[in-house]
């Protein structure tokens, strides 16, 4: 079992290259990469609550000590974390990990495969198509705060997936991915890297997830989504993590002219999650929907950050964020949309909702504009409050308890988000998620 080292040491030791260097020592830029992460990461200092952009986190909690790499998992915990992965009943591809260890390769379908269309683990993409990863792998910085946790993701990167529809193919059924933790104290690095060439359509589906719900385990993740012209890539991540476990996520997306992104986060797992979403628009007519719906309970913390770009104009972004709170929980949302000065005629808009149902609970909200173009439609909002007592009232009124009237309150306000994924089977795991999370508050 590998340390996971954060204090001292070389990222690329003997015990990490012995595990997964067959494949990256061939390639002397991925080397460069992992190493020029560790450098920056080392350089970093961890981030306090007086930064503006942690304003509001519990950073004092974060911890990155007494974390391990996960050891390969054997044929019959393969098998069972394999059975309880198969959320939509015929994916474009499947892919599973496994304490960052591909578990299942996808396979496609002869069709797919003819057109061109790639779907492989990032280890296996980097012996095949090395020359594709070089260029779009890990191209953005993390602009919100979370780039002392890129740069540990950059280091230790490893696993993940890589996507590439080529230039004007469409596929309706969903990719998917699944990420696990299974052992106690385990450290993953998960990768995400969507490419939708010109007029490429896609959907790509991730979960998050543990086999133990009370087992301790560190989550950095990141995203790269790259949108041609005219393409359409639609997003779906679920993050359920462990309640032991502290999950960063920093996603990077850029839209290019007439471009259609839509993306859906769920968030139900973690003792904090930190969540940063940073969307590029490069490209007239681009239209990027942004949307987050999260079940907090207990004692966690949900960090949202977001920022929208407008460096083209004639173009569109919304985003739409709800929270429910229960517990002690609490709740974040920063969200700023830039508009650059030759951005005319943007149409740009961000909204937070937050439903407490608990006077224990907080929320925060801190929208934000940004504007240097006279020509624009931008506005911002966030609201914050209890359940409508009419609607309560109209439920307790016909004998249904009261936590279960909540539920479905609830479950009425976060409806408006999941109505976004483009899926029914998902979209129905995701609400039986949330159920399931109700009941044990």
């Amino acid at each position: 079992m590998t340390t996971l080292s954060t204090t001292a040491g070389n990222i690329l030791d003997q015990a990490t290259q012995k595990n997964h260097s067959q494949s990256q020592v061939s390639h002397e830029w991925f080397v460069q990469l992992k190493q020029k992460g560790w450098e920056k990461f080392s350089a970093l200092a961890m981030p306090l609550r007086t930064d503006e952009k942690w304003r509001y986190s519990d950073t004092r909690s974060l911890n990155l000590e007494n974390y391990h790499l996960g050891k390969i998992p054997n044929e019959d915990q393969v098998n069972q974390l394999i059975a309880q992965s198969h959320f939509i009943s015929r994916p474009a591809g499947l892919i599973i990990h496994v304490d960052g260890h591909c578990a299942l390769r996808p396979a496609i379908s002869a069709e797919l495969a003819a057109q061109g269309v790639k779907f492989e683990s990032l280890e296996d993409a980097l012996k095949h198509h090395p020359a594709l990863l070089k260029q779009f792998l890990l191209k953005h910085e993390a602009g919100l705060g979370g780039a002392k946790f890129l740069a540990l993701h950059q280091a230790y990167l490893q696993s993940g997936y890589v996507l590439h529809v080529p230039k004007g193919v469409e596929i309706k059924q969903p990719f998917v991915s699944v990420n696990w933790t299974l052992t106690d104290g385990v450290a993953v690095f998960p990768h995400a890297l969507v490419i939708a060439d010109d007029r490429a359509k896609l959907s790509i589906h991730e979960y998050n997830l543990s086999a133990n719900p009370l087992q301790k385990a560190l989550a950095i993740s990141a995203a790269d989504l790259y949108a041609g012209s005219g393409a359409n890539i639609s997003r779906f991540s679920v993050q359920g993590w462990s309640n032991d476990t502290q999950s960063f996520e920093i996603a990077n997306t850029s839209g290019a002219k007439d471009s259609l992104i839509s993306s859906v986060n769920a968030a139900l797992g973690s003792r904090r999650a930190r969540l940063e979403n940073t969307v590029r628009i490069d490209g007239p007519g681009a239209d990027v929907r942004l949307y987050g719906i999260s079940v907090a309970t207990g004692e966690q913390e949900f960090d949202q950050r977001t920022l929208q770009i407008h460096n083209a104009g004639k173009a569109k972004s919304d985003l739409l964020f709800k929270n429910v709170l229960l517990g002690k929980s609490r709740t974040i949302f920063s969200g700023l949309i830039k508009v650059a000065p030759d951005a005319q005629q943007t149409d740009a808009y961000q909204t937070n909702r937050n439903l407490l149902l608990s006077g224990e609970a907080e929320a925060d909200s801190m929208p934000g504009l940004e504007i240097e173009a006279n020509d624009v439609k931008c506005s911002h909002g966030a609201t914050t409050g209890q359940v409508n007592p009419e609607e309560l009232f109209y439920l307790l009124a016909r004998g249904i308890p009261l936590p279960v009237a909540q539920e479905l309150l609830a479950e009425g306000f976060l409806e408006e988000v999941l109505s976004k994924v483009d899926d029914e089977e998902s979209a129905a795991v995701v609400r039986e998620m949330f159920r399931q999370k109700f009941h044990q508050s």
